[in-house]
């Protein structure tokens, strides 16, 4: 442990939602905030590879852990497919060539549930994840999250670069995103409830059928998760951070309204997509090599973020 703390550390998307919640629990494990580097747009740009190199040689990280990501529901991902892809991928490939070239400790990449496969089996198991392409309208961002895998896993063969790789599902919780082009599910359907309650309209309209399944991770969980992988994982197995719990679109809407107040009536537009149309997730392998599992209670943490939401961002 003491060595751990004595690391320097680049967390890409560490001024993020998820990378707030890492950067609180490195300090809390002990590691000075002079020792974490928070590389911003504006300063280092990581689709482009001089500005990666020059990250390496300003921040001399020993220990990266790459959250970064361009992302959004199915909405952005429909519209930005190529920007979508290619910033990704662009970043990732950077960033662990960089890492091999500087010889740093270890590289910690942060994949997507998007990467498993359209129809793949429930629970999702990390043996499945080639078996099969993903749900089209998030093809583009996952494929390019889940090739950096079998980078990470070449490196580690030819190069000994150690690596971890965690999988989590869709995360939520206070700090999330709400914006109406590309937020999340959560985010976007307390948005969505909060505004119509306050306006007094009696009805919402969501995206497709409801009959669509999905799985939350509460962002302090995972960000646990994913600093215990950066202490104890050296090879990049794929690992699943999941919250435990299957949930359809429309119990979650239902659940969404009730901690929102909203009594109006729920309308779906089936000419939208579902997306994928199962998502549960196995956590065997976090439990067992990582001695993790979620903690947040999914009622709890919804209510928490809808707090969060009334209190930070309609003042």
């Amino acid at each position: 442990m003491t060595a751990f703390i004595e690391h320097r550390f680049v967390v890409t998307g560490g001024a993020g939602f998820l990378g707030r919640n890492v950067v609180r629990v490195l300090q809390e494990r002990g590691v000075p905030r002079s020792q974490i580097t928070i590389p911003r747009r504006a300063s280092y740009d990581l689709t482009r590879e001089a500005d990666v190199e020059r990250l390496y040689a300003d921040a001399k990280p020993d220990i990266v852990l790459h959250l970064a990501a361009e992302v959004g529901g199915i909405g952005a991902n429909m519209n930005a497919p190529g920007r979508f892809f290619f910033a990704n991928m662009a970043m990732g490939l950077h960033l662990v060539e960089h890492a091999r070239l500087n010889g740093i400790a270890k590289f910690v990449h942060t994949g997507t549930v998007c990467a498993y496969p359209k129809n793949c089996p429930v629970p999702f198991r990390e043996e499945d994840i080639w078996n099969g392409f993903p749900e089209e309208t998030n093809a583009p961002y996952g494929i390019a999250k889940k090739a950096l895998f079998t980078m990470l896993d070449a490196y580690y063969r030819q190069y000994e670069l150690k690596s971890a790789v965690v999988v989590p599902v869709n995360l939520y919780g206070p700090g999330d995103n709400f914006d109406k082009q590309s937020s999340h599910v959560i985010p976007a359907l307390i948005r969505k409830c909060e505004e119509a309650r306050v306006a007094g309209r009696d009805s919402i309209q969501c995206w497709g059928t409801g009959k669509a399944t999905r799985e939350f991770l509460f962002v302090e969980d995972a960000a646990e998760a994913i600093v215990r992988a950066a202490e104890v994982i050296d090879e990049p197995t794929p690992i699943n951070l999941g919250g435990g719990r299957e949930i359809a679109i429309g119990e979650l809407v239902r659940e969404i309204a009730l901690a929102c107040d909203f009594r109006g009536e729920i309308q779906w537009d089936a000419s939208k997509p579902d997306g994928q149309p199962r998502r549960g997730i196995d956590i065997s392998r976090a439990r067992s090599l990582l001695k993790w599992a979620p903690q947040k209670d999914f009622t709890e943490g919804l209510a928490e973020t809808v707090q969060w939401w009334r209190s930070s961002c309609t003042k």
